[in-house]
């Protein structure tokens, strides 16, 4: 680019680029690079540029439980054009590894491995891995451990859409069952990771109370991340009952509150309901039987009143067992199926208008599927390929 242009016109001009492109122009010169590479022109980056939404689907394929990855462009004709995805490195050496979640182009992935020469007790480490499948670049995250028998740890993850700063927050409590049997409850400890610090840190105040239980059902939405959640609530007599709710944690302030629901879901088993996003509105998944099938009745929080539900529609489909993943940019739910006498599930679209089921020709076992929406992003670009953050000192 000519030299005769001044530099803030270059900037403006180079941000109206893909992604790709801007990979490839950080070799041109060292001011393009150091403009690119800048804090600066990444966070500005993602606000202006309006990128193409995608989505990315995980599972296990049935024959080898190989984890397998596709990535789709969300438009009318992605069910034809999917293409495999190139599993980051850091990834292949998790163990029972989860996608905890997507935001802003970006996955975050949870497992374990294990470190050579150490006894199989002290050999376990646990490990988030930060993937952007765009520029195929990924970073570990160290997650620090749960050393007390009864506790589980729950992970939430987002991008803080002010900052452009990925956020991991690990929630530790006690478990359910473990806590049923021994009568005992614990306080939430709840740590934070941001990937502009580097490190993990203690949030002491604003902690919901410790009979609340977090659930790996969640989605993230603006500034803020959701979980469906429960709280334990014990009578007089000693029984107890259970709400449903939904926690939110805002990545700005980082302060939790409750999202109320109405009467007609916040007495339903925890175990029929769920989350998920539809249009960038709050949704809630609720499980039911029909006879000798399953449907999901599909609730939107209204924006304008507090606690409103309103039902979009039920997903009435012919199989055993449906489990609604993601919805598409036009609202159509993207589900795994699965009848009685198949072992493996397949992923579907259905049309809730027709009632329509389209087969996309994805086999994988049952309960593995994660489907989330990315679109591409710089984010990473400044990052070590492969490098870990090890730092789990509070």
């Amino acid at each position: 680019m000519s030299d005769n242009i001044p530099c803030e016109i270059q900037a403006e001009i180079i941000k109206r680029l893909p992604v790709k492109s801007l990979v490839q122009f950080r070799s041109v010169s060292k001011q393009w690079k150091s403009l690119i590479d800048s804090r600066e022109f990444l966070v500005a980056y993602n606000i202006y540029h309006n990128q193409t939404q995608r989505l990315i689907v995980w599972y296990e394929y049935p024959v080898d439980t190989e984890e397998k990855y596709v990535s789709f462009i969300d438009d009318e004709t992605f069910a034809k054009q999917g293409f495999a995805v190139t599993v980051p490195v850091l990834a292949k050496v998790l163990n029972d590894s989860r996608v905890v979640g997507s935001s802003q182009g970006l996955l975050c992935l949870y497992g374990y491995y294990r470190v050579p020469g150490h006894s199989r007790h002290n050999s376990v480490r646990e490990m988030a891995v930060l993937w952007n499948p765009s520029i195929r670049k990924s970073v570990g995250v160290a997650v620090p451990g749960v050393l007390r028998w009864g506790l589980e740890t729950i992970l939430g993850f987002g991008v803080c859409p002010i900052r452009s700063d990925p956020m991991i927050v690990k929630i530790t409590q006690v478990n359910l069952n473990w806590e049923m049997r021994s009568r005992v409850s614990v306080p939430w400890v709840v740590e934070v990771f941001t990937l502009s610090k580097g490190s993990w840190r203690i949030l002491s105040s604003n902690l919901p109370n410790k009979s609340i239980k977090i659930t790996w059902s969640q989605v993230v939405i603006d500034r803020f991340i959701y979980w469906f959640a429960f709280d334990k609530l014990v009578a007089a007599d000693g029984g107890f009952s259970i709400k449903s709710m939904i926690m939110s944690f805002d990545m700005t302030t980082e302060e939790f509150r409750v999202v109320d629901l109405p009467e007609n879901l916040v007495n339903q088993s925890y175990m029929n309901l769920s989350i998920s996003k539809v249009w960038e509105s709050l949704a809630v998944l609720e499980y039911a039987t029909n006879m000798m099938n399953q449907v999901c009745n599909v609730w939107v929080k209204d924006h304008g009143v507090q606690n409103l539900f309103k039902k979009l529609f039920t997903i009435n489909a012919p199989y055993a067992s449906i489990r609604a993943l993601g919805f598409t940019k036009s609202g159509e739910p993207m589900m795994e199926v699965k009848d009685y006498y198949k072992e493996a599930a397949a992923l579907v679209v259905y049309e809730p208008s027709l009632g329509h089921i389209n087969n996309i020709g994805i086999s994988g076992n049952y309960g593995s599927f994660f489907v989330g929406s990315y679109m591409e992003t710089l984010l990473l670009l400044d990052q070590l390929d492969c490098s870990v953050y090890s730092n789990i000192d509070n």
